[in-house]
């Protein structure tokens, strides 16, 4: 395993281009298997998860080819379902849990796919059944082997039809709307998720001869297609990364700028790290943040404590909170992070506690921070990381500290952050990655 040594203290100040959405990049390579015809996609972020999820394709017969750094084209003209049933592909899906959206496509297109438990963050329960139940109900025969924690469905013919999904899944929307493109007649999915990655995809389904309406919104109408042709498409930049990167120079007092942004799709994270004193300037669609030695966390109108919780878009995302809970560690006044969507997500908060940070773990959802207003740095430690998210967070958290820190498991930082040593570094960081 990996590890970062950090020294930390000190502070930065340059230029932080954020990478392709991982989140957007794994759905709409996904996407690819719908159609026999080539598709290029820009933007792509080199990270592992991604890398692995391309690598998967390969495997099964989609002809992969880098074009450039950050550019690829698939094929899935010759796609073998036999591979499907093998050992490999049972390992490397199991690793990933973005795998699960060859589903879709591959039920569409070929009438049958297979998938085991995929894996992914340690970060709580992530149920399945958003995306089966809505395959079922456009026709799909499903199968568990518990013995072997594989999934199945098939089907004769695809049939569009009005759903209500009980939650609004990103990952779960985006396969029945893949599924749905190819079923024969209208589907209506209500309470859809509506991020920007389910926008993208849906813009990529359009360029590709699907047809959809309500992009954007959690009401999605699909008339399906035989068939889809190839297309080109453009992955957005990654808000999560453009988020940290906000709260990285927060916590370290630095000058950054965050070009290319794409501020229209961030949502209300940018005013949801003003509302923890963080100045932020937009300029065209880069973003400016100053070096600040202190920043004020509001209170609600009647002068309550501020509480920040995820919630699904519009909402704030909740990939974001581990970022936020960390920014407040170091802010002037206090405030409450509800993790409404993950039980797990907020168990890192010990080792921020061990760094000198004065957190109160209410329940596995919520945690109270007391912000030490600068007045006391961190304390640099050794942790490890639980996830991709968690990992990072702690890592701005070690650049700020002062001493030294050591980071374990940071191949989790890998799955979501291309380079993320290199790039910080750049502009004044002292990281240090040890194999």
């Amino acid at each position: 395993m990996a590890t970062f040594q950090i020294e930390g203290g000190t502070k930065l100040k340059g230029v932080l281009k954020p990478q392709g959405a991982k989140n957007e990049a794994l759905q709409v390579i996904c996407a690819t298997l719908l159609t026999q015809e080539l598709v290029t996609i820009t933007n792509i972020p080199e990270i592992r998860d991604v890398l692995k999820l391309i690598e998967i394709l390969g495997e099964l017969g989609v002809k992969t080819k880098q074009v450039q750094k950050g550019t690829y084209s698939f094929q899935a003209d010759q796609v073998n379902l036999d591979y499907l049933q093998t050992e490999k592909f049972a390992r490397q899906a199991a690793r990933l849990r973005g795998s699960i959206m060859i589903v879709g496509p591959l039920l569409a297109r070929f009438g049958q796919a297979y998938i085991p438990q995929p894996g992914g963050d340690k970060i709580g329960r992530r149920r399945l059944d958003t995306h089966f139940v809505g395959l079922q109900n456009l026709g799909a025969s499903f199968n568990y082997d518990a013995e072997n924690y594989f999934y199945s469905v098939e089907t004769n013919g695809l049939k569009g039809r009005y759903m209500l999904l009980d939650e609004a899944s990103v990952t779960g929307t985006a396969n029945i709307l893949m599924a749905a493109v190819m079923a024969e007649g209208k589907t209506t999915i209500y309470n859809a998720a509506c991020e920007p990655y389910l926008q993208q995809l849906c813009r990529m389904l359009e360029s590709m001869g699907a047809k959809i309406e309500g992009i954007g919104s959690n009401l999605l109408h699909v008339e399906g297609v035989n068939s889809l042709n190839g297309c080109n498409h453009h992955i957005l930049p990654d808000m999560i990364e453009v988020g940290s990167f906000i709260g990285l120079a927060a916590m370290t007092g630095s000058e950054i700028t965050i070009p290319d942004a794409g501020i229209e799709h961030l949502g209300i994270i940018p005013d949801s790290f003003k509302r923890l004193g963080i100045r932020i300037e937009k300029r065209g669609d880069d973003i400016f943040v100053p070096a600040q030695d202190e920043y004020e966390i509001d209170t609600f109108i009647d002068g309550s404590i501020m509480t920040i919780a995820d919630a699904p878009w519009p909402g704030l995302t909740p990939d974001l909170l581990s970022i936020f809970l960390v920014v407040a560690t170091q802010a002037k006044g206090s405030v409450l992070i509800h993790q409404k969507m993950f039980e797990s997500r907020l168990f890192f908060v010990d080792k921020l506690i061990d760094m000198g940070a004065q957190i109160i773990l209410c329940d596995p959802h919520r945690a109270t921070v007391i912000g030490l207003n600068k007045k006391h740095q961190l304390r640099g430690t050794t942790m490890s990381s639980p996830d991709i998210r968690a990992g990072v967070a702690l890592l701005i958290a070690a650049l700020s500290a002062q001493g030294k820190s050591k980071i374990f498991n940071i191949e989790q930082i890998d799955r979501g952050y291309e380079q993320i040593d290199q790039r910080l570094n750049a502009i004044g960081a002292k990281i240090t990655r040890v194999d």
